[in-house]
C-alpha cells in the first residue's frame, strides 16, 4: 500500500517518519520525496487495525499535516504513462544501451521484426536496422542527434536517433553536473507514414474555402463572390452542371458564415418522392402510438440548410417552402402546430430555373426568393486550369488511403485527364482517379489505367472503341441503310431514286451486301 505524507518542509522530517515504521517493525519498499512537504512511501498491505495504531502516531510528529492512502507513488505513476505511451505510439520505437542493445521496442516495432519483446531484448539493433553505424556513433566523442534514412527489416523507414543522457557526479571545478551517455531511442516512420503526416498538414479543411480548387480564373471569381455573400445573412442559389461540387461550396458558404457553430442540414430534393420529402424537411405530428418527429427545418434552427435540386422540387413544397422563406413558419405534416425557426436557405440546380418558371413549373415567387444571390460554377471542360491540380489532390488522396504516397501519371495520361471533356464534371474525375489508383499494380497510371470511354459532346459516349477503316466503316453503314431500306422500296429503280443513284450503282450494292427478297422480309 502507498502512503502520501503531508508535512513542513525542514532537515530531520524524514527521519522522524521513518522511525515510526522502524518503531512498529513496517518494512520501508520505497520512499518518495515530491514537491516540497509531501512524502510518499511504499508499504506491504497492513490491516485496518495495525493502520489505526500507527497512523496516529505520525499525525502527532511536530510538523506533520495529514496522513492518507494514496493510490500509487507518483513514479508508478510516471513509468506507467512512459510505457503506455511507448507500446501504443503509432510508429516503431526501439530503445538501446550504450553497447546498442536492444532494451525496449513497442509492439509495432515487434510486430515488423516478427518476434515477442522478450526475444529481441538484449540483441544488437544491427540485427534488424541497416544503414547505421550504431556502434561507432554510441562510441564517438560527442554522440549527437541523427535523422537518417535506413532499411528495417528490409524496408525504408526515417529514423530519428536521439541519445538518452543522465546527468553525473559535480565536476571538481564546480561546473555542475557532467552528462552521461546512457543510450538512445530511435523513432522510425515508414514513407507511407511520412507521406501521410505531410498529407494532413497540408489537407484544406473540406468545410471551407481553402478545400475548393480555384487555379482557374473562373473559379476564382466563384470563390471570391462566395466569400462574400456567406456574409450577407440572405439565400443563396448555386448552379451548375451534376458532379461540379456544389455541395461543396455550399458547406463552404455555411463555414464561413456567422452561422457556422450551428447546423447545416440537407436534402436532395430529387432523390426522395414527394410525401417522404416533406415530412423530412417540415418533420411528422404526433400519431397515435407514434411519437412526433422534427424535421430539417427544427433540426437546423439558427443554422443553415441546403436544398440539393431544388428544381426537382414538386409545386406543393414549392409552397410550404416560399411560407417558411416569408415567415419563418409552417407546419409538421399531419398538424396544426405553428412552429417558427430561423434558417438559412442555401440551394441547389442543374436546371435552367427560369425556363421552368416561364412554363409554370416552378413558382416565380420562389425563384426569387432562392436567389437573392446566385452562384454559377462552371463545368470543369470549362475551367481546365483546375484539372490537373485537382488530379494530384485525388491522386494524394487516393494514395494516402491505400498506404501508397508514390504515384504518379504518365506525361501521356496528365495530357489526356487534361483535354478530356470530363461530362460528369469534378465527381467523375475524382472516382476514376480512385478506382485507377486502388487498382495499380505498378506506381504509374497510365491512359488505359483511367478506363474511360471516348466521349464528344456533340455524340456522347461511344459504346465501343472503333476498330477497322474508315472505307469498312463507310460500307457497314451503307449495308444497315440499304437493308432498312430495301423493304419500301423492294424496286431497284425505286430506291435508286431515293438514293440519287444511278439502277446500275443500286444494283451493284444490293449484289454486294447479298441484299434481295430471301434476305430481306418484305
Amino acid at each position: 500500500m502507498r502512503l502520501e505524507i503531508t508535512c513542513h518542509d525542514r532537515v530531520g522530517m524524514g527521519q522522524k517518519v521513518l522511525g515510526i515504521f522502524v518503531e512498529h517493525g513496517i518494512n520501508v519498499r520505497g520512499i518518495e520525496l515530491k514537491q516540497a512537504g509531501r512524502i510518499f512511501i511504499n508499504i506491504p498491505d497492513l490491516e485496518f487495525s495495525d493502520l489505526q495504531t500507527f497512523m496516529p502516531q505520525l499525525r502527532l510528529i511536530a510538523g506533520v499535516g495529514d496522513v492518507r492512502t494514496a493510490p500509487f507513488m507518483p513514479s508508478e505513476r510516471e513509468r506507467n504513462e512512459l510505457v503506455t505511451l511507448i507500446k501504443t505510439f503509432p510508429d516503431p520505437f526501439v530503445s538501446i544501451d550504450v553497447k546498442g542493445n536492444i532494451r525496449i521496442v513497442n509492439n509495432i516495432a515487434a510486430n515488423i521484426i516478427g518476434a515477442d519483446e522478450a526475444s529481441i531484448k538484449g540483441q544488437h539493433v544491427s540485427q534488424w536496422l541497416k544503414g547505421f553505424n550504431f556502434t561507432r556513433w554510441l562510441e564517438s566523442e560527442d554522440v549527437l542527434a541523427q535523422t537518417r534514412r535506413l532499411k528495417f527489416q528490409g524496408e525504408d523507414f526515417v529514423a530519428d536517433i536521439m541519445p538518452i543522457n543522465v546527468a553525473g557526479e559535480n565536476n571538481l571545478n564546480g561546473e555542475g553536473s557532467k552528462q552521461i551517455l546512457a543510450g538512445a531511442v530511435l523513432i522510425l516512420k515508414s514513407e507511407a507514414r511520412l507521406g501521410q503526416q505531410i498529407n494532413a498538414f497540408k489537407q484544406p479543411n473540406e468545410n471551407t474555402f481553402s478545400g475548393i480548387q480555384a487555379s482557374s480564373s473562373a473559379m476564382r471569381k466563384v470563390i471570391r463572390e462566395a466569400k462574400r455573400m456567406s456574409q450577407l445573412d440572405a439565400s443563396i442559389l448555386i448552379i451548375g452542371e451534376t458532379g461540379t461540387g456544389k455541395e461543396l461550396l455550399a458547406r463552404a458558404c455555411h463555414a464561413a458564415s456567422e452561422r457556422a457553430e450551428l447546423p447545416f442540414m440537407t436534402l436532395n430534393c430529387a432523390a426522395l418522392p414527394d410525401d417522404v420529402a416533406e415530412s423530412e424537411l417540415f418533420g411528422v405530428g404526433e400519431k397515435e402510438q407514434e411519437a412526433s418527429k422534427r424535421g430539417i427545418f427544427e433540426l437546423a434552427d439558427g443554422g443553415s440548410v441546403f436544398l440539393d435540386e431544388v428544381g426537382e422540387m414538386s409545386t406543393k413544397l414549392q409552397s410550404k417552402l416560399l411560407r417558411v422563406i416569408q415567415n419563418g413558419s409552417f407546419r409538421r405534416v399531419n398538424s396544426e402546430q405553428e412552429i417558427t425557426v430561423n434558417v438559412r436557405i442555401i440551394s441547389s440546380t442543374n436546371k435552367d430555373l427560369l425556363n421552368l418558371v416561364s412554363i409554370g413549373e416552378f413558382r416565380e415567387d420562389l425563384y426569387y426568393r432562392l436567389n437573392v444571390f446566385g452562384l454559377n460554377i462552371p463545368p470543369l471542360r470549362e475551367r481546365r486550369n483546375d484539372i490537373l491540380p485537382l488530379t494530384e489532390y485525388f491522386i494524394t488522396h487516393a494514395g494516402q488511403r491505400i498506404g501508397r504516397s508514390n504515384l504518379k501519371l504518365t506525361a501521356e495520361c496528365r495530357d489526356f485527364i487534361e483535354h478530356y471533356p470530363w461530362p460528369g464534371n469534378v465527381r467523375q474525375l475524382e472516382n476514376v482517379l480512385t478506382r485507377a489508383a486502388s487498382l495499380l499494380e505498378g506506381d504509374e497510371i497510365d491512359v488505359d489505367h483511367l478506363q474511360l470511354p471516348a466521349y464528344t459532346r456533340e455524340h456522347g459516349y461511344l459504346e465501343q472503341e472503333f476498330e477497322g477503316t474508315l472505307d469498312a466503316a463507310v460500307k457497314s453503314f451503307e449495308a444497315d441503310l440499304l437493308r432498312k431500306l430495301y423493304p419500301a422500296y423492294p424496286s431497284t429503280r425505286q430506291l435508286a431514286k431515293k438514293l440519287g443513284l444511278s439502277h446500275t450503282a443500286i444494283a451493284n450494292k444490293l449484289r454486294e451486301y447479298d441484299i434481295n427478297k430471301k434476305t430481306v422480309k418484305i
